[in-house]
């Protein structure tokens, strides 16, 4: 049993015993924070303590050091620090946010951004805490439980309900602020069967706009209780959205009589003057301060939820960057003293992602739940590659390099299982290295590429900087080229053979 697992056992209520911690309010916060924080400390203390046995180095540089005599393989290799495998770490959030660009290259660009904020005044969790007369903040778990509850149903509602239509895909990350409850940042990628980027189309499923309250009061109720913003601006200079004395959330918006696109591909919301206002504060707000929603979602989840139409254009990155761009972090500022001339300039990426972490109640409680941070709904295969005889090679500091160049393992990498699969085949021989994963499946155990007989994956080749010369050619190529058995074919274009990847790539232009 792992320490999560027996810290989540505790985090549940049962009837055959008394838990005095779940009844303690504050120190349960204190207890659940501590907890998770020991989950943590635990897999990066492993992650460290195992950075001295695990190495990596290139097959052809452990080639060069036997061919020179060189047998210790303390003396090869880099060291590895925080992998991307660690949840919440830099490069784990770098490489979601890589396959949610691969997603949008097959799928094409997302059509939805949804952001659903837990209510602490759902009913569920109102029932369970007045019955023992407590307050939201004083159950983290239950608060998460439920939000879990409803985003799974929400989820449901996009795929299998489709009150949206068709969905392709769907990608989510959740969020935990310093100052509120869990929420979550969701993409939907609708079919493209139909032209959905109307503004007719934009109008049914969006509104910007207060209902009225005759006609329908409770979708007036909840559109007063959970998407009105502000007040602010000049109505309330010292909210907190403002920034530098505006908005930072660029409310009010302005009067428009009908829904538009502008040059960007930015909806312009429909907010009519239609005199109609919600009192918020002592302030009268109008069209203008309403967040864009849904109203069938809006009923139905009784919680904050903004919908927002995407726009159309190459600005989308900064959307998945949004989206991926990990935990709160709190602000500090620190100085070196002058006598530290002689300090080591050591990156050291656990130390950096321990530094200045927070950690809210509610954040602890789901990662200690094991519910998931980041969810998509398509898988994507993240295909390695590498120059000849350059394939990367895992081993332990104490294995002689001799023996580490003998298992079968080394030599067979993905990319050159590849080039077997070519072999073996036929169908392979039209697919490129991207679209592998479409009809095949990587079989680590046997590394090797087997038909695949159920569902479909996204192939992602790893990001190559263009610095690194014949490697970035050689991921060039590897988007057109199809069916090559070796190197060799890889750089054949139109029958000529090239030496190079990057005269194999200026002949195909």
């Amino acid at each position: 049993m792992s320490i999560r697992e027996f810290l989540a056992y505790r985090l549940h209520e049962r009837n055959t015993e008394i838990s005095i911690i779940l009844r303690a309010k504050k120190l349960f916060q204190q207890y659940v924070v501590d907890g998770y924080t020991l989950i943590e400390s635990s897999r990066l203390r492993y992650i460290r303590n195992n950075q001295k046995q695990l190495r990596c180095e290139m097959f052809k540089g452990l080639n060069d050091a036997l061919l020179r005599g060189d047998t210790n393989p303390a003396t090869q290799g880099k060291r590895i620090i925080l992998p991307s495998t660690f949840v919440g770490g830099a490069r784990y959030m770098i490489q979601n946010y890589q396959d949610a660009m691969a997603i949008c290259r097959w799928m094409g660009y997302p059509d939805l951004f949804i952001t659903f904020t837990c209510n602490s005044k759902w009913p569920e969790i109102k029932r369970y805490l007045d019955e023992r007369s407590l307050k939201p903040e004083d159950r983290p778990d239950i608060i998460c439980r439920v939000f879990k509850m409803k985003l799974d149903g929400l989820i449901n509602d996009f795929r299998r309900n489709k009150i949206f239509g068709t969905v392709r895909a769907v990608i989510y990350t959740i969020e935990f602020q310093k100052r509120g409850l869990p929420h979550a940042h969701i993409l939907l990628f609708l079919d493209k069967s139909e032209d959905l980027a109307t503004t007719d189309h934009i109008d049914r499923i969006i509104s910007a706009e207060i209902p009225c309250e005759e006609s329908d009061p409770e979708y007036f109720n909840a559109v007063k209780e959970f998407m009105m913003h502000g007040p602010c601006g000049d109505l309330r200079k010292k909210s907190p959205c403002m920034v530098d004395g505006r908005c930072s959330k660029h409310f009010p918006k302005r009067f428009v009589d009908h829904t538009t696109l502008d040059e960007d591909g930015y909806p312009v919301y429909r907010r009519r003057f239609d005199g109609r206002s919600i009192s918020k504060n002592g302030v009268e707000l109008d069209n203008r301060y309403v967040v864009p929603h849904n109203r069938y979602l809006l009923l139905k989840y009784a919680a904050h939820m903004n919908v927002e139409w995407c726009n159309q254009s190459r600005s989308i990155k900064y959307l998945f960057k949004y989206v991926n761009k990990g935990n709160d972090r709190i602000t500090a500022t620190f100085y070196q003293s002058a006598n530290g001339e002689h300090a080591e300039n050591n990156v050291d990426e656990v130390k950096m992602y321990y530094d200045c972490r927070y950690i809210s109640s509610c954040e602890a409680a789901w990662r200690t739940l094991g519910f998931e941070i980041q969810y998509r709904s398509v898988g994507v295969e993240r295909l390695s590659f590498h120059l000849p005889n350059e394939q990367v090679v895992y081993f332990n500091d104490l294995e002689p390099i001799n023996e580490v160049l003998e298992k079968p393992s080394v030599k067979e990498s993905m990319f050159l299982a590849w080039f077997k699969a070519n072999e073996i085949y036929p169908e392979a021989r039209n697919l490129t290295y991207a679209e592998m994963p479409i009809r095949f499946v990587w079989n680590q155990s046997t590394r090797e590429w087997v038909p695949r007989k159920r569902n479909f994956a996204i192939g992602r080749l790893f990001y190559v900087p263009p610095a690194c010369g014949e490697l970035f050619y050689l991921r060039c190529l590897l988007n057109v080229v199809r069916g090559p058995t070796c190197f060799e074919d890889i750089k054949k274009v139109d029958g000529v053979q090239y030496d190079t990847f990057r005269d194999a790539c200026y002949a195909l232009g």
